[in-house]
């Protein structure tokens, strides 16, 4: 006889033993994809400090350009200048929620 039993029975241990590391293996990898819907998910909150920025820098503009229109020629560059680099504090939030859910 080529096979004994108890070599049967190991063979079928060791397959058993081969699928349940291979559950275990596919548990690790949906958790990584949870964690990085999560962690997409917790970046994109930097877009609504992005917006509230933007916000408050035209609130701003429309304060001072009220309160003395002739300043309206000076306040508007930088206003311009807060709005860009309010947008790209979003922009990067932005380009790390996408790095995180289709470049890793």
């Amino acid at each position: 006889m080529l096979f004994t039993i108890q070599k049967w029975i190991f063979l079928e241990m060791l397959f058993l033993f081969d699928l349940f590391l291979l559950d275990i293996f596919f548990f690790i990898m949906q958790l990584v994809l949870a964690a990085k819907y999560i962690g997409a998910g917790i970046a994109t909150i930097g877009l609504t400090g992005a917006g509230i920025g933007i916000a408050i820098v035209f609130a701003a503009l429309i304060n001072g350009t009220s309160r003395n229109p002739s300043l309206k020629s000076e306040l508007f560059p930088f206003a311009i200048l807060g709005f860009a680099l309010s947008e790209a504090t979003g922009l990067f939030c932005l380009m790390i929620s996408f790095l995180l859910l289709y470049g890793v």
